[in-house]
């Protein structure tokens, strides 16, 4: 599988690195494209202020100008179709970047929070095929090798990729797509658990209503 992504460097990282530009870029993503005063008026802000920030994510590659939608008024701004790897360890030991990976952090994932309570709250809306197609699941505490991990992170990965990746099919809608898994640090002070002490409960074949 060839990987055309392009990693987020110190610079790029910083300046993407603000609460309302990282609200800004994932608007513009997950809805289309917009205007600084449409957008504006969604997250509260001046348009003075907004479109500053929009001009500062387009001069880092993260958005881009719509001509053919611009008036002599009003700017388009669209995302650019161009997804970012960030690998944090490229940033820890880097005092200046570390404070602006932090703040990337801790919004990325307020954000990702926020699109899944959206998805509950929203449910109503939804078609009832759509209810039951989504998922959200935990399977804290399995017990896995730094090989066995990352061989998990590759397959998964895998399959987005084949899944998104051809022409848009009919019925296709906007899909929020999250992923996490990590290894945690014991926090009582005691070394992990023996493998043979824990049990893996099944995965469920097909969460029920309330589970999602």
């Amino acid at each position: 599988m060839t990987d055309s992504r392009r990693r987020i460097d110190a610079r790029s990282l910083r300046a993407l690195a603000h609460p309302l530009r990282m609200r800004l870029l994932e608007m513009l993503r997950l809805d289309g494209p917009s205007t600084g005063t449409h957008l504006a008026a969604r997250v509260g802000e001046s348009t003075g202020t907004v479109s500053w920030h929009l001009r500062h994510l387009a001069e880092h590659g993260f958005i881009e100008d719509v001509p053919e939608r611009g008036t002599r008024r009003e700017r388009w701004w669209r995302a650019v179709v161009d997804p970012r790897d960030l690998h944090t360890s490229e940033f820890r030991q880097d005092p200046e970047a570390r404070g602006a990976l932090d703040v990337y952090m801790h919004e990325f994932f307020r954000q990702q929070g926020e699109r899944l309570l959206e998805s509950f709250a929203d449910a109503d809306e939804m078609g009832p095929e759509w209810v039951r197609a989504r998922i959200a699941s935990d399977w804290s505490g399995v017990r896995l090798t730094v090989d066995q991990l990352a061989d998990l992170n590759r397959r998964v990965v895998e399959l987005i990729h084949e899944a998104t990746r051809g022409p848009e099919q009919p019925g296709a809608a906007t899909v929020v797509l999250q992923f996490q898994s990590f290894p945690r640090r014991p926090k009582d002070g005691t070394a992990s658990a023996d493998p043979s002490e824990t049990t893996e409960a099944d995965p469920p074949t097909e969460p029920d209503e309330d589970s999602r």
